[in-house]
């Protein structure tokens, strides 16, 4: 009787301090597109006196933008730790092209791209992630790479693991998880890259205008502790 009074107590303490952890680790959800308008977001765009209006639009539920010209949508608000789900396509029936998800935007645009990280979107290459104008980024040696670039200059990548999208035109869905010095990438369930050593603070969360329509039909954040 005191055997299974106690493993009763130590599965009810057991249960008491995950329901605890959990609570603690997360929150409640934060739809940054609300599938009707861009409130909450603002946007840049490069060398262009093209307004917002003019590049991104919500047409159906869906975030689109024809990816010209350059530049991106970014959130009012800043983040730090975080969980983020983005849902997105190339357009059906066009050429898939460029664009990327980036995360803790640090300050204002240098060239198209501000300080930054990116979780590329680029067709056949989404899942590698870049660290732009000095930002920190580490990771294993057989996929850390050195890039220089024209406009944006000498900055970091980890490329993926592997590649885990589906055909232009479908939808892929994104879970990003960033905490700490870490980015975490998952590509329709499939873990594809992760990047270590990177920099902890806080800034918003951007889409890019790069080149090729694209949409999105979910951009979901729930903080982490």
């Amino acid at each position: 009787m005191d055997r299974a009074m106690a493993r009763v107590g130590w599965a009810v303490l057991v249960a008491c301090l995950a329901a605890g952890a959990s609570a603690a680790a997360g929150a409640e959800p934060v739809e940054l597109f609300n599938g009707k308008d861009l409130a909450g977001w603002k946007c840049f765009v490069h060398e262009s006196a093209k307004t917002m209006p003019e590049v991104w639009r919500v047409e159906d539920g869906l975030l689109i933008t024809g990816g010209e010209p350059l530049g991106y949508l970014y959130t009012t608000a800043a983040y730090q730790d975080y969980r983020l789900i983005v849902e997105w396509r190339w357009a059906p029936g066009k050429t898939p092209g460029n664009s990327g998800v980036l995360l803790r935007i640090a300050g204002d645009a240098i060239s198209f791209l501000p300080k930054c990280y990116e979780a590329q979107l680029q067709s056949g290459n989404a899942g590698d992630i870049y660290g732009f104008y000095g930002l920190p980024l580490e990771g294993p040696a057989d996929r850390l790479k050195a890039i220089t670039h024209e406009v944006l200059g000498s900055f970091r990548g980890v490329s993926r693991i592997k590649g885990a999208e589906k055909a232009p035109g479908e939808w892929n869905r994104y879970e990003i998880t960033v905490r700490g010095g870490t980015i975490t990438l998952l590509i329709n369930g499939e873990k594809v890259n992760e990047a270590t050593g990177c920099g902890v603070h806080s800034g918003a969360i951007g889409l890019q205008s790069e080149g090729g329509e694209i949409h999105f039909r979910k951009v979901s954040l729930t903080p982490l502790k």
